[in-house]
């Protein structure tokens, strides 16, 4: 069997973390959905995020590693 390339991950638990992360970027623009992003690639490191926003080249998961992206 082939395994599935999509994984569900909750975030329950995590307001914490989030928190500390839309802190430490409060000048960069990081919504809550894009922190969600961030802690998510955290939290499964194998992950790859798929977007559009530039500022996610200037994000770092645990605090100074590039976030694997794919972007256009």
């Amino acid at each position: 069997m082939s395994s599935s390339a999509l994984e569900v991950v909750s975030l329950a638990g995590e307001q914490a973390q989030l928190a500390k992360l839309m802190a430490r970027y409060e000048n960069v623009p990081l919504s809550y959905a894009d922190a969600c992003l961030v802690r998510l690639s955290e939290t499964v490191p194998q992950s790859v995020v798929a977007t559009l926003d530039a500022d996610f080249k200037v994000y770092r998961r645990n605090g100074r590693q590039v976030i694997p992206l794919l972007t256009p």
